[in-house]
Formats: structure tokens, sequence, C-alpha cells
């Protein structure tokens, strides 16, 4: 296990609240999202044609919207079992530290910037 390559391990704790702070949004924003998942009512009566299309297109978005956010938790919860192990900081391909700056903006990134340039 290596020492954590954020330059200072002081800012552990900030990058542990933030990861949280950013999975309690996503959370919340489940809580919201889920309305607009439901099934779609059938009846043709209550809901026109072009309405039901629109309610269908609508549901399709916000599933295609909750998938993206169980990617991004899964990522978020992968950068908490990263700080754990003493990984959280090092490029996934040379080794190197990632920018501070860079973790601080997402810190899901798994890469330095010149190995996310290729």
């Amino acid at each position: 296990m290596r020492t954590i390559a954020i330059m200072d391990e002081r800012k552990v704790p900030a990058f542990r609240q933030d990861i949280g702070r950013r999975l309690a949004e996503l959370d919340q924003e489940d809580v919201l999202g889920e309305r607009s998942q439901r099934v779609v009512e059938l009846d043709q009566q209550s809901v026109g044609r072009l309405s039901r299309q629109d309610a269908l297109l609508n549901q399709s978005m916000a599933k295609a919207t909750q998938a993206r956010r169980n990617t991004y938790r899964r990522a978020l919860q992968a950068a908490l079992r990263r700080i754990e192990e003493g990984e959280f900081g090092y490029c996934a391909d040379c080794g190197e530290d990632i920018d501070r700056a860079r973790l601080e903006l997402e810190p899901t990134v798994l890469r330095c910037m010149s190995c996310a340039r290729g």
C-alpha cells in the first residue's frame, strides 16, 4: 500500500466528504426521478396518442438518466475504495500522480492528463 498521492494526506477527509456529498445528491436525484420511470398507463381515452408517445419518451429519458447516475455512483464508490486502499490519486496507466485540482473537480478520474490525452 502506498501513501496517498495527493500531496497532503490532510486533504483525504475533504475528498471523502466531497464524494459522500455527491453520493447523497445522487440518492436525492433517484427519489425525484423515480416517478418519471413508472410504467406509462395504456388508457388511450384519458391520454391522446401523441401525449402517450411523449410520456414514453420522457420515461425512456428518465431511465437513461438513472443508468448514468448508477454508473457515476459506482465510479464514486470505486474512488472511495481507492482512498481506503491508498491508490487514490495515482494514474491507472502510468502510476504517476494525478493533479490535485483535477481530482477536486472530478474525484472519479483514473488517469493523469498526459495519459488521458493519449
